[in-house]
């Protein structure tokens, strides 16, 4: 696995994810479907242009939260996460069209052990998602439960 242990995670690291991706209309309408959502601010093309003050449809805003919260992955999470415990602090401060392609930045603003489980800890990743311009799309607070490093492996890099 690729992904980060508890132990890994560095509080003030800015990971800046090489990934970035096209939205495609074809995302948001079957985002939409998938979800029931028969929002025309998304799946109406007609109805944005002739009615909304943004001419086209917005983006489905929890396909822009997944889809920056996923580009984040694998630099972080992959295989190593337990559970996402929360997201706060949620915002969408401009829109997201169809044609412009994501990018991401996340920062680990705090880490604690758990007070539960012994093997696992606490990471709040601040995740922000920009388009092509630069502009800011989207950001959050993710508190993610985190595995903590094996032991024999934790155990190995001491002798090695």
């Amino acid at each position: 696995m690729t992904g980060l242990y508890y132990e890994d995670f560095e509080v003030g690291r800015i990971f800046e994810h090489a990934i970035r991706r096209t939205v495609t209309e074809m995302d948001n309408i079957l985002f939409s479907a998938l979800t029931h959502n028969p929002q025309p601010l998304h799946i109406d093309r007609h109805f944005c242009e002739s009615k909304t003050e943004f001419g086209q449809p917005l983006v489905n805003s929890l396909f822009t939260l997944g889809l920056m919260i996923g580009i984040s992955v694998n630099d972080t999470t992959l295989g190593t996460t337990i559970a996402n415990l929360g997201m706060t602090e949620v915002r969408f401060p401009a829109p997201l069209f169809c044609g412009d392609t994501v990018h991401v930045t996340t920062e680990v603003v705090a880490k604690r052990e758990s007070r539960s489980r012994p093997d696992a800890g606490i990471v709040e990743l601040a995740h922000k998602a920009y388009k092509q311009d630069g502009t800011l799309v989207a950001e959050c607070r993710r508190q993610a439960f985190m595995r903590r490093r094996p032991r024999e492996a934790a155990a190995a890099g001491e002798r090695g």
